[in-house]
């Protein structure tokens, strides 16, 4: 029988609680348990994907094509195990599946109401990953803090499923905030007691709680909060901050959060966590050889959580080269002609980022011409790809005003056009090319030598591509298309061979990069960031 976990936040948001979810999966998932989790955001968008990146940090698309919340990367990164559609879930989507059957009549011409119809219909999404027969334990995350008034339905949800699943099958973690009032020299565990008594209000007393907090938690303040919320003193987890986010699953484990969560569920303690692999990541984190300097070049670089699967993805190569990375935003928009030498001249190598729209796009193209001129390690993503295509048709081809359609519609080069099957879609929501598709790689290339495969897969999300039409043109100028699309010669991979890495993808590498398994590329891209520091220091 399937158990089930929901951890809620209390006090304020951003604690961590996509952190502390993951953290824990991955020690189940060590002591030998089949895991995963999944997400629920109280707000009315069906899913992310039509949301600024400045609203709510990037989405993350999953392998099934489906656009998610971001703490789905951290899940994916955590455990190894790919996410999917039904892993995320928002309001909206309930509401919608609510009305759609409604129209259709399944509801026998009751009323329909938010008890019971909305919260039977996300007891029944809490359900789906659980009913499949592939997990033991199924961790719920629920958006935003007890109190809002979006997240009331889901809170209900959680008290009849708890009631209807009985203590020992679902169980709810808090995570809260026991602040340290520096006038006082003391840490106060007032907000706890409050967010742990709006949770009573709504009939759920939690059974475990996860204190965030900078200074260690005595034993005398964790008999205060047993005492005052309820819950055994055994269950008062601190999470102190860590220098690293791949730090909190051990600081978990010392903690011994997953005992007490199995002793609740009433599952075998099968086994001591095996982190060994875990504990070595974090020793070649934590103790590089070398270092770079790589500038990360977007339009959203103010937030960068619009960038997280990128960020981590720089954590996972610079590990694996034992090389700590360090990343500089830099705005798109401030780089011109005349200080993009100022501008990145000091940095072992850039990439140059995803995104939609017009503006910044003309620093990215000058930025790319910089690094592709100077030798510089480039690595372009998504929009990145399509503007050093741009480039090098304006400035090795001659084909001037060279752009994408995106931008210019009426461009005489349209080197970057939409996607046939895209142009006569008219609705924004989860209409892109998204998900995974397979790609072919040509023997000899850069891209080839990181992957050690010719078949691969890749996430994908957009509406543009390279313009077959001006193939044979850039081939003959020397760009290497070195990986395709099997089915439709969609070009995937752009790469220079007279430079020590210039490398594009259309996909998002990103995305499947993990703590097991750094992305091949990433992994390449910092070596030759290292080795373009070497020369220079030389």
């Amino acid at each position: 029988m399937t158990k089930y976990i929901f951890v809620t936040g209390g006090v304020t948001s951003s604690l961590g609680k996509g952190i502390i979810s993951a953290s824990l999966a991955k020690l189940l998932q060590a002591r030998g348990y089949r895991v995963t989790i999944q997400k629920f955001d109280p707000y009315i968008n069906i899913d992310p994907g039509t949301l600024n990146p400045y609203e709510h940090g990037e989405c993350f698309v999953t392998e099934d094509g489906a656009e998610t919340d971001l703490d789905l990367g951290h899940y994916e990164r955590f455990l190894n195990v790919p996410t999917s559609q039904a892993n995320n879930i928002t309001t909206g989507r309930i509401y919608q599946n609510v009305i759609s059957k409604e129209r259709q009549g399944e509801y026998l011409g009751k009323t329909v109401q938010v008890v019971p119809h909305i919260t039977d219909e996300i007891k029944h999404n809490m359900r789906i990953l659980g009913e499949s027969g592939d997990y033991d334990i199924v961790i719920t995350e629920l958006g935003g803090t007890v109190g809002d008034i979006e997240s009331l339905p889901f809170i209900e949800a959680v008290r009849q499923f708890k009631w209807e699943e009985g203590s020992s099958n679902a169980i709810v973690i808090h995570l809260t905030l026991v602040p340290y009032l520096a006038a006082a020299s003391e840490l106060k565990t007032k907000p706890t007691q409050h967010s742990v008594k709006a949770l009573l209000e709504y009939g759920i007393q939690p059974d475990i709680l996860v204190c965030r907090t900078e200074h260690h938690i005595n034993q005398d303040i964790r008999k205060k909060i047993a005492l005052f919320c309820n819950v055994n003193i055994n269950a008062v987890i601190e999470s102190i901050d860590a220098s690293t986010i791949y730090d909190v699953p051990l600081l978990m484990m010392k903690e011994q959060l997953d005992k007490t969560v199995l002793t609740k569920l009433k599952l075998a303690h099968k086994n001591e966590p095996d982190m060994e692999s875990w504990k070595d990541f974090l020793g070649r984190l934590k103790n590089p050889t070398s270092e770079v300097k790589i500038g990360l070049i977007g339009k959203y670089v103010e937030l960068p959580d619009a960038y997280k699967s990128i960020i981590e993805s720089f954590v996972h190569a610079g590990a694996k080269n034992e090389c700590k990375v360090r990343l500089e935003f830099i705005q798109s928009e401030n780089i011109f002609a005349d200080n993009v030498k100022e501008k990145l001249q000091h940095f072992n190598g850039i990439l140059v980022a995803p995104g939609f729209g017009s503006r910044g796009i003309e620093g990215k193209i000058e930025a790319i011409k910089y690094v592709r001129e100077n030798n510089i390690p480039f690595f372009g993503i998504c929009l990145g790809m399509q503007c050093a295509v741009i480039e090098y048709g304006r400035n090795v081809l001659g084909l001037q005003n060279a752009n994408t359609v995106e931008i210019d519609e009426n461009t005489p080069h349209p080197v970057i056009n939409m996607m046939e099957s895209q142009k006569n879609i008219t609705a924004k929501g989860g209409t892109m090319r998204l998900g995974a598709y397979p790609c072919h790689l040509k023997k000899g290339t850069k891209a080839f030598a990181a992957y050690g495969k010719q078949n691969i897969s890749e996430r994908h999300r957009h509406r543009y591509e390279f313009n077959n039409d001006y193939l044979k043109q850039y081939e003959d100028a020397g760009m290497i298309v070195s990986g395709l699309n099997p089915e439709n010669n969609l070009v995937e991979i752009i790469e220079l061979n007279n430079h020590p890495f210039f490398v594009g993808g259309q996909f998002h590498p990103e995305l499947k990069s993990t703590v097991a398994n750094p992305h091949p590329l990433f992994i390449k891209f910092v070596a030759a960031a290292m080795e373009h520091g070497h020369k220079k220091t030389n």
